[in-house]
């Protein structure tokens, strides 16, 4: 101990302190939580025990408990259709705008920017904005709908069960859109100009240029973006809570609100940090992706 004091104090051991005061207070604000959600998970845990030290082990019992319930099955298929369609909608979105912004006009720089306007906004904020949108009385979305003659009566997106799950999708894109563009747009402008005149020269079309030279030169960018997208809308609480509350009949439930609703609402906290714990695997397995994507984009 005397020897790595001393080492510290003379300068040597500057990079033992670098790492080590990150590590304690990561450990301490994510990597003791994160333990303490896993012992409750193997625990009953009430509103009448949630403050005490000892409380009853079961072992696997609340994730057989878990399983059981009725409503598990759609709650979890709603969540990777969520997942899913808000993926593929803000990478397709985001991508597109990207490309159009990389053609580069006048005011292009200006406007990329003010999309980042919907990135910046709290959820919640989010959510009431599209409250109005999706309203089935007055909404904004329906009335274009109804002009461009695709509906003939209005739609209730947030209480009819058919789409109230697409409605908080449709808002989800349209937050992480931005983000979207934004990254794929740094991808975008770091390909070399040379890969194009060349392939321009040997007569290669728009769509070959897009296949041959685009994609694969943006392989590593688009995994970085869809693995932080699978964090980020696995995270994603605000809308739920803002537009649909996960309702009518758990149609628009995903998992990391039924989690907030079984703890919070239900007081099962045993339960509700089982789901965390399921939640917490596909993150991290995000997150390993995620560094996984970067690392081969700095080598490369």
């Amino acid at each position: 101990m005397k020897r790595i004091l001393s080492s510290i104090t003379d300068g040597r051991g500057f990079d033992i302190g670098l790492i080590g005061v990150p590590f304690i207070f990561l450990f301490i604000l994510a990597g003791l939580p994160l333990l303490y959600n896993i012992l409750m998970s193997f625990q009953e845990v009430d509103m009448f025990s949630l403050g005490s030290i000892t409380r009853p082990f079961v072992g696997f019992k609340n994730y057989v408990d878990l399983f059981e319930q009725p409503e598990t099955l759609l709650i979890f298929y709603n969540t990777v259709i969520f997942v899913a369609g808000s993926i593929a909608g803000q990478f397709l979105v985001g991508f597109g705008l990207a490309l159009f912004f990389w053609m580069g006009f006048p005011g292009s720089s200006w406007l990329r920017g003010l999309f980042l306007v919907s990135w910046v906004m709290p959820g919640l904020v989010v959510g009431a904005i599209w409250n109005w949108i999706l309203s089935g009385d007055f909404g904004v979305l329906n009335f274009f709908l109804r002009e461009s003659a695709l509906i003939e009566s209005n739609i209730f997106w947030r209480s009819d069960p058919n789409f109230s799950l697409w409605a908080v999708i449709l808002a989800n894109i349209w937050l992480g859109t931005s983000f979207n563009m934004i990254l794929l747009s740094v991808g975008l402008f770091a390909i070399p100009d040379d890969l194009y005149e060349a392939a321009e020269l040997d007569g290669a079309n728009a769509w070959q240029r897009f296949w041959t030279i685009t994609l694969p030169m943006m392989r590593s960018t688009i995994g970085a973006i869809i693995s932080l997208g699978l964090i980020f809308t696995l995270q994603q609480f605000d809308l739920f809570a803002a537009i649909t509350d996960g309702g009518p009949n758990n149609s628009s439930n995903v998992a990391q609100y039924w989690a907030w609703d079984l703890s919070f609402r239900q007081y099962d906290f045993g339960k509700g940090a089982t789901i965390s714990v399921i939640m917490t695997v596909f993150v991290m397995f995000a997150a390993i992706v995620y560094v996984r994507s970067t690392r081969h984009e700095v080598r490369g």
